[in-house]
């Protein structure tokens, strides 16, 4: 009996093919009417925007953060003390549930644990309680007082999610969280919008909002929430957002509204860099500059026509990124690329930028590909550029491949091999000209990359957090088998659709459920007759999440059950 769970096995599909945002297992956005709150600290100067819910209201402009607007801590108070346990290189020990404790629900269940990034990323505030790791008071306030920060922040005893702080204060505090702190902090929050308490809003901020959710209690609703996050961008930028409702409400309400004024963060190329042996299986015979003049070997500034041994012509250009050496008296050439550089180029040579939202899957798809199959070399990933890893562009990229990679900094796929084709589409392998028709659908970029993808793990390639999907033995491939026989079936029932075939995962908690916007599907087991019809229930929910059919659970359990057990269909 599965009566009451339509409503998480259905909802995600039918919201993403309405465009919105809410994901199953959450309740609805916040309400229209109320104000959402977004601040920044731009240099010295606290802004405040201050907009409607509403997709037809426009963007107002920034306007100075009333220093009298205040915000409680919630669950930021994780951040800073997991800040703090960084940047002083403090070991701390998992927490393991024992079950005997409500505020477990964040964390794991009786008799597992959880480590600090799942901790901080599933805000499991047992974790980071400061009598359990044994904090020291007086270092906390030596640590917070070199840093700058405000003066609440430098009580230890002020780490409480009821304590109320201005608004302008709170952007401060992550202003003074060191570098090392802050870098590993947003590395990990990256997966707050993957599989954290921001799941569902990744297509709208992308690899850029880096921010901790937090939800507390409504003083002026009783029974209501209050709710936002707070982090950073990917510049650095301390940010805090705010409104009615929980936090993954907030997010919801507030994702498509803030999308144009994310998008124009600068993002900073990362640590991490790229060399690049180019036209590896393409020998070069000489290299000329403009001027039809042979170059001598060393750094490439400006533009070049490059002659290989086979008569073919290309011109490149370079920024300094390039230079020619010889090697066994042949001319070769080399670049060293920031990782988005490097992804920029890759966008604009293997694809085309014509659909933004395939660019941005394309961009994590060769990101991803280069974190699985480079070699590392003095601290770079190398790579080739060739047809058999990934071709790369000679010159600098278009200001919508480098939207591409930035859109999308730091993002890769964990827990599956990565591949890709221009046309040939099969598991495991994106097809491009499939991409981009799913694109012209209205797919989101994450949406693309679960087709192909559907057990892999959205996350931050400098993250610790490995996959979440932990897959039930056996079940994806006897679905695989399955799903012809019965899409020859159900083929006439009004509304169905064969979909990709989805990952199968442990469910560690409640019922069976299907996730239709990860393209995943969720069961204990596949052991007995009860468990087969499980994982044909939630396929079917998948197959009609289209069509009202799909909220129909009476005819969605019987119909399992008849495919099961080789009954006529109605």
């Amino acid at each position: 009996m599965r009566s009451g769970l339509l409503a998480r096995s259905v909802l995600t599909g039918l919201i993403w093919a309405g465009g919105a945002l809410a994901s199953a297992g959450h309740a609805t956005a916040a309400p229209a009417s109320e104000p959402l709150r977004y601040a920044a600290l731009q240099g010295d100067e606290a802004k405040l925007w201050q907009f409607s819910a509403d997709p037809a209201a426009g963007m107002p402009h920034a306007t100075a953060l009333p220093r009298d607007a205040e915000t409680p801590l919630g669950s930021v108070w994780k951040l800073l003390v997991y800040s703090y346990l960084v940047s002083r290189r403090i070991n701390t020990p998992d927490y393991t549930c024992h079950g005997n404790d409500a505020e477990e629900v964040y964390c794991c269940t009786a008799g597992q644990s959880i480590d600090r990034e799942r901790a901080l990323i599933q805000s499991c505030g047992r974790y980071f309680e400061p009598a359990r790791l044994g904090l020291d008071g007086a270092d906390w306030r030596r640590f917070w007082q070199q840093a700058n920060a405000p003066t609440w922040l430098r009580d230890l005893r002020a780490m409480q999610p009821t304590r109320r702080v201005p608004v302008t204060d709170l952007l401060t505090a992550l202003h003074s969280v060191p570098a090392d702190g802050r870098e590993t902090a947003a590395q990990t929050l990256v997966s707050v919008l993957t599989i954290g308490r921001g799941e569902g809003t990744v297509s709208y901020f992308g690899g850029l909002l880096r921010a901790k959710t937090w939800t507390m209690p409504d003083p002026q609703r009783p029974g209501a929430s209050i709710g936002g996050a707070a982090g950073w961008l990917a510049d650095g930028t301390p940010v805090w957002l705010g409104g009615v409702g929980s936090s993954n409400q907030v997010l919801s309400a507030a994702a498509p509204r803030l999308t144009p004024l994310i998008e124009q963060t600068p993002v900073p190329d990362d640590d991490a860099c790229v060399a690049v042996d180019f036209f590896a299986h393409y020998p070069v015979r000489e290299v000329r500059d403009a001027d039809g003049k042979p170059v001598a070997p060393g750094r490439l500034e400006g533009r070049y026509t490059v002659r290989f041994v086979n008569g073919n012509t290309l011109p490149i250009e370079s920024r300094g990124e390039l230079a020619l050496a010889r090697e066994n008296n042949a001319p070769v050439i080399s670049g060293r690329l920031g990782m988005n550089d490097y992804v920029a180029r890759v966008v604009e040579r293997e694809g085309d930028l014509a659909e933004p939202q395939a660019a941005r899957a394309l961009a994590v798809a060769a990101r991803s590909y280069l974190v699985q199959h480079a070699s590392r070399d003095k601290g770079c990933y190398r790579i080739a550029d060739s047809s058999r890893t990934q071709r790369v562009l000679p010159r600098p990229p278009a200001a919508a491949a480098r939207n591409a990679a930035e859109f999308t900094d730091a993002l890769v796929l964990v827990g599956q091999s990565v591949q890709y084709h221009g046309t040939i589409s099969a598991r495991g392998q994106m097809g491009w000209t499939a991409a981009r028709a799913a694109a012209q659908r209205g797919q989101g970029f994450d949406g693309i990359l679960a087709r192909w993808w559907p057990q892999a793990t959205l996350t931050s390639f400098q993250s610790p957090v490995a996959g979440d999907c932990s897959p039930v033995a056996g079940a994806q491939q006897w679905l695989q088998a399955q799903s012809p026989r019965w899409s020859a079936r159900l083929g006439v029932e009004p509304g169905y659709e064969t979909p990709p075939l989805p990952a199968v995962c442990v469910v560690n908690e409640g019922r069976p459920y299907a996730d239709a916007r990860r393209n995943r599907l969720y069961i204990h087991r596949l052991a007995t007759e009860e468990d087969r019809i499980a994982l044909a229930h939630e396929y079917l929910h998948l197959a009609f999440a289209h069509h009202p059919l799909g909220q129909d659970e009476q005819f969605v359990e019987a119909t399992a059950r008849r495919l099961i057990r080789g009954e006529g269909l109605l």
